[in-house]
């Protein structure tokens, strides 16, 4: 028997026409879409599917993206009855994780992301930040290059050969050189709106603090792996400490998955656009089942390959 750990992707994964299908052709999908909008003051179908600039920006991003992933989540959920050992998600993706988990109700997720994405869009001025992926280098080398220069930080571990660093502008440029200087393949500086995970998002953790006081959290149905800590959530007030440092904190999402690996995780199923998640997966495992999800005609494969 399996093993499953649902998993779900971050800020960057979003793309026009995201959940579009379980929106059409599922009802539990159509409410989850609407009932997002209903909470939200605007229409989320209109945001996910038609063509436009709103969905790239963080304060849309990420509403859209946790509506998008739970919508596909829960169809999925009724149509294999699936249920997951553990669930995780790349920084944004932590609150479908927790929604899957029963931290949190799909609408505050919901309505909790729309906030966290106001923040953080107001959190530095354009111009003042800035991340890039470091390519093949090891992290401990990064850590090493990156140490000696204020205000910059790595930002996420993604997987073996993907570190992206975070913070002042000036910071991560010299950073970039002294990495490519040491033997970094690549230093590529990423379209972001800002130095996500970094110290210069500290203010808006703290001023999410106060939104998450507004939020019933529950004690995790399973548990759920925390960024910030690469360990297991198994209570309900560890959640909210966690969630306030995950704004300005490093992503340590190859942890993350070797944790899971470690206490026998052999399938995990991406949820949600794209299939960045199963990409890293293979660089930290290429051994583990990596399936994923973003159509709906994909839950059939993956009922064929779990045998369910």
């Amino acid at each position: 028997m399996s093993k499953i750990a649902f998993i779900f992707p971050g800020q960057g994964a979003q793309t026009i026409g995201m959940g579009q299908d379980f929106y059409q052709e599922t009802e539990t999908g159509r409410k989850i879409f609407d009932k997002a909008s209903e909470l939200l003051g605007f229409s989320m179908p209109e945001l996910c599917f038609e063509p436009n600039d709103r969905l790239n920006i963080t304060e849309y991003t990420q509403p859209a993206m946790v509506t998008a992933s739970i919508a596909m989540m829960r169809v999925f959920m009724e149509r294999t009855g699936v249920t997951p050992a553990v669930s995780a998600g790349l920084s944004l993706g932590e609150y479908p994780a927790m929604a899957a988990a029963g931290v949190m109700s799909d609408e505050d997720a919901i309505r909790t992301v729309r906030q966290r994405g106001i923040l953080m869009q107001q959190a530095v001025p354009a111009g003042l930040g800035a991340m890039s992926a470091v390519l093949a280098m090891d992290a401990s080398k990064i850590e090493e290059v990156i140490a000696p220069i204020e205000g910059v930080q790595i930002a996420n571990y993604n997987c073996p050969g993907q570190i992206v660093i975070s913070g002042k502008k000036e910071a991560v440029e010299t950073a970039g050189e002294r990495l490519k200087e040491a033997g970094a393949k690549r230093v590529i500086p990423l379209n972001v709106s800002g130095p996500f995970h970094s110290d210069m998002l500290k203010e808006a953790g703290e001023k999410l603090g106060k939104v998450l006081e507004t939020v019933e959290i529950h004690t995790p149905v399973i548990p759920y792996v925390a960024n910030v800590t690469a360990d297991y959530v198994t209570q309900a007030d560890m959640v909210r400490p966690l969630l306030i440092r995950q704004v300005s904190s490093s992503v340590r999402w190859e942890q993350s998955i070797r944790r899971m690996l470690a206490d026998g995780v052999d399938t995990f199923i991406e949820i949600g656009p794209g299939k960045t998640l199963a990409g890293f997966m293979k660089k930290i495992d290429r051994n583990a089942n990596a399936l994923n999800i973003e159509k709906l005609e994909d839950i059939d494969k993956i009922k064929e390959a779990l045998g369910c």
